[in-house]
This record gives C-alpha cells, structure tokens and sequence, in this order.
C-alpha cells in the first residue's frame, strides 16, 4: 500500500477473530472475562469508536460467549453502525436505569476480570458495588500482549504512517530553523503529517540547544540559533495507526563532540535494530543499544527505555527495557529510539519503527540517520 491510498478495511469477521482471541487469551491467564472501556482497546476490537463519558459502556468478552456491548440506549444507533457490530449482541440502557445491575448478569460474581486501563474509576466501583465478589486487573498488566502482533493489513497501515512521516521530515528539512520558534518548527511538523494523510498529530517534539537533553520537551518559544543540535520527535494516527519517528538535526556546521555523541547514538539505533528477530527478549534490544552508549561512557545519559509498541495507539506493549522477557513474535511492532542527553547542552535521539519479522526486522522508517544539516 502506498502512502496515499486506502487500506484494506477491516471487516466484522476481523473484528469477531480479535474477540474470539481476546477472550480465549483471558481465559488462559486465569481470568472470566475481559470487560472492554471507550478507547483504543474496544477501537481494536470492534471497530467502535465513542466518546468515554460518565454513560456505561463495555464490551464483555468471556470464552465460550457471544460478545456482549452494553451501550446507552441514545448511543445505540451509532454501535450498531459499527464493523465489528455484527459479530456482538448489544445491550442498552436507558437513562434512569442501573447500568451496573444490566451488566451484572453478564458476569461471573465471584470471577477475576481483565479491564481496560482507561476505564473510569465511577465505572469500576459501580460494578464492584453491584458484585462484590468480583475482582479486577488492568488489561495492561494482564494481557500486556493483546493487540502486540499485527496481521497483514495492520502492517500496511503502520508502514503508511511511517511512510507520511518520513514525508514530513524530508519536507522539514527544506524550512528555515534559525531565527524562528520551536512552536513554529513544531506547527510545520503537524501540518506536514496531516498533508501526508494523518488524520491526528499526537506529538511534535522539537527540542533545540539545552531544551534537546529532555527527551519530552515540548516545543517552546525558545528561538533556535545557529549553533544548535535540535531534536525532532513527531508522530500521530494515520488510518488509525501510529508513526512515530525521531531525528537529530544541526543549524550550521557541528562541532566536532556534536558529531561525535550524534555518531554514537546513530550507532546505538543501529545495534538495536540488528538485534531484533523472533525468540529474541524484548530487553535484548534495549541491551543491545545500550551497550554502545555505555561503551562510550555516555550510559549515565541514556534515561529511558529503548523503545514501545506502537498500533492504534503509539505507546503500547512490548516494551523494550531491561527485565522485559517478552520474546519477540513475528508482527510485533515498536521505536528503537536509543538517545544521549547532556544537561544544559544538547541532545541527540535517533528512532525508527520496526517490525519483527520471520527472520529478523524491518525498518518502517528508511530516512537518513546521518547527521542533517539545515540552515
């Protein structure tokens, strides 16, 4: 699929599969089922996309069951619109009516429940109240794994996003940086991923001089000069899938230690990514960056993990960090975005998107790593 053409939609047969595994999965691990808020998890799921208010709505998956949306009775001609709606029996409520006592049938009242971790906590306790017997556990911690591995056309999407990216940082390359605020560079970055077709800009990181040894620095009004090493990290949804991608750049020539830290970390990236095939521990990755910098003596410099999952959300698990022993599957998805930070100086951070694939890895993101020059 190209960057600009449609991808293949999913279908309600899709969506049935995702379920049927969701629920199987849980039951694996222990659980009687999954109960599923507005978010990125029942978007996975079910194609079903609403606002998360104080109205009850879940999704409840349990093995060997029909999947179940209970819905407000106002917001049930949207969910069954839905694509994913053919493969689920929806239950309403009306406004006035319980909707802890029209979910409690569904559950077991002594079972142990996977939720999603954006739920809200009047939510939650309102099904505790009502079964109190019931226990709950966030779908993070349980099924750290359920939208990790993507199929074929999850795939195409997350290339087309990194594709647009890739777009938008070889047009930002042809901007002027000096003399102008990081909030202007940044709302170039936005407009450019959304000329590229991304439906949402989640980040435009551009952190120059000092404001690039934090990682999340958010564009300021801060004046780029020339001189300055300036990070750029940006990233959002296109066709409901992430991009996130990170490149260094210098406004006028270097010195000769910028050169070198930037050298190092674009080394480090590199070892990350040739680290990753299947069977691999996702902390093999981050150990394998890591090294570089360390070997360097920069390691006291490199504060945060090497990389996340990305999907319909661009944070998600795996994550690549020591202690994580998750292997990697065929499928995965995630940021090798090793970094140095010199407090008050400067910082360097290089990221691509790369997904595992039968017998090693492959970059979604194929801009220049070197060290771009921009005026």
């Amino acid at each position: 699929m190209s960057s600009r053409s449609r991808p293949v939609p999913f279908t309600a047969d899709d969506y049935r599969a995702r379920m049927t595994r969701a629920a199987e999965t849980a039951a694996e691990a222990g659980l009687a089922g999954v109960l599923v808020a507005p978010g990125p998890d029942l978007v996975y799921l079910t194609g079903y996309q609403p606002v998360n208010t104080e109205r009850l709505t879940v999704l409840v998956l349990t093995a060997g069951q029909d999947p179940v949306l209970v819905v407000p009775t106002l917001e049930a001609p949207d969910a069954e619109k839905a694509v994913g709606a053919p493969a689920l029996t929806l239950r309403d409520w009306t406004d006035g009516k319980d909707p802890y006592a029209v979910t409690a049938p569904l559950l077991d009242d002594a079972g142990r429940f996977g939720i999603s971790d954006n739920a809200w906590a009047m939510h939650l306790l309102g099904l505790q109240r009502t079964l109190p017997g019931t226990s709950y556990v966030s779908l993070t911690e349980a099924l750290p794994m359920l939208r990790a591995v993507k199929d074929t056309h999850e795939l195409e999407r997350l290339a087309a996003a990194g594709a647009a990216a890739d777009a938008t940082y070889e047009e930002i390359l042809k901007v002027r940086f000096s003399g102008r605020k990081e909030t202007e560079i940044a709302a170039e970055l936005a407009e450019l991923l959304k000329k590229f077709g991304h439906s949402q800009v989640d980040f435009t990181v551009v952190g120059s001089g000092p404001n690039g040894a934090n990682p999340h620095h958010e564009a300021g009004d801060r004046t780029i000069e020339r001189g300055d090493m300036v990070v750029l990290d940006f990233g959002g949804l296109k066709h409901g899938y992430g991009s996130d991608t990170s490149r260094t750049v210098h406004v006028g020539e270097p010195t000769a230690e910028e050169q070198r830290v930037h050298d190092i970390v674009r080394e480090a990236q590199e070892a990350g990514c040739e680290a990753v095939r299947p069977g691999v521990a996702c902390q093999e990755i981050d150990r394998a960056a890591r090294a570089v910098i360390t070997e360097f003596g920069y390691g006291e410099r490199f504060i945060h993990r090497t990389g996340h999952g990305i999907g319909v959300t661009t944070h998600e698990p795996p994550y690549m960090i020591e202690g994580e022993e998750q292997p990697l599957v065929p499928g995965m998805c995630f940021s090798v975005e090793p970094g140095i930070y010199l407090p008050g100086r400067f910082g360097v951070r290089i990221e691509d998107i790369v997904t595992v694939t039968e017998d090693g890895g492959r970059r979604l993101n194929s801009t220049a790593r070197e060290l771009a020059i921009v005026e």
